[in-house]
């Protein structure tokens, strides 16, 4: 059986990397909240990242999370799209704009094109990564970002069951 949804983040962190699974840390603890809130398993969707390293600073004995570049992202987009082959999702949503990168193949400003979009030939839908809701300054911006995010969550489920 293949799931209806596949979500797809930037990379994984350094609890992700410890772990050896996508979205294990604070912003996996976020969009599994998110995902019931929104009324989705996260068992029944497939989880996975753009970049497949974690690429990190080394700052003392801590390891700080490092953005990667255009070029990482687009040495890892064979594999994206190989996961994707095999798993066939109905829908996949692309967790912020290193995720649009890898499935679009070009960069696209997320909150600009928030919501469904096709992915190179794939039906998808665009959102915001969940640890951008984990930086928001105080708790209005960050609620009001959760509520935004769970209303997407919810579209995208939608989309997916209608596909």
């Amino acid at each position: 059986m293949h799931p209806a949804i596949a979500l797809v983040g930037e990379q994984p962190g350094e609890q992700e990397d410890l772990a050896g699974h996508p979205f294990v840390g604070p912003a996996g603890q976020l969009l599994d909240r998110a995902l019931a809130e929104a009324g989705i398993d996260r068992s029944k969707v497939y989880v996975t990242n753009a970049v497949k390293h974690f690429k990190f600073e080394q700052r003392g004995k801590r390891r700080l999370h490092a953005r990667p570049n255009t070029g990482e992202v687009k040495h890892y987009r064979w594999w994206l799209e190989k996961e994707l082959d095999l798993v066939k999702p109905r829908l996949v949503v692309a967790l912020g704009a290193m995720a649009v990168l890898a499935l679009a193949g070009k960069s696209l400003p997320v909150l600009k094109n928030r919501g469904p979009h096709e992915l190179d030939g794939r039906a998808g839908f665009i959102t915001v990564h969940p640890s951008s809701l984990l930086r928001a300054p105080d708790d209005e911006p960050r609620r009001e970002g959760f509520d935004d995010f769970v209303a997407d969550l919810k579209a995208a489920k939608k989309l997916a069951v209608a596909a």
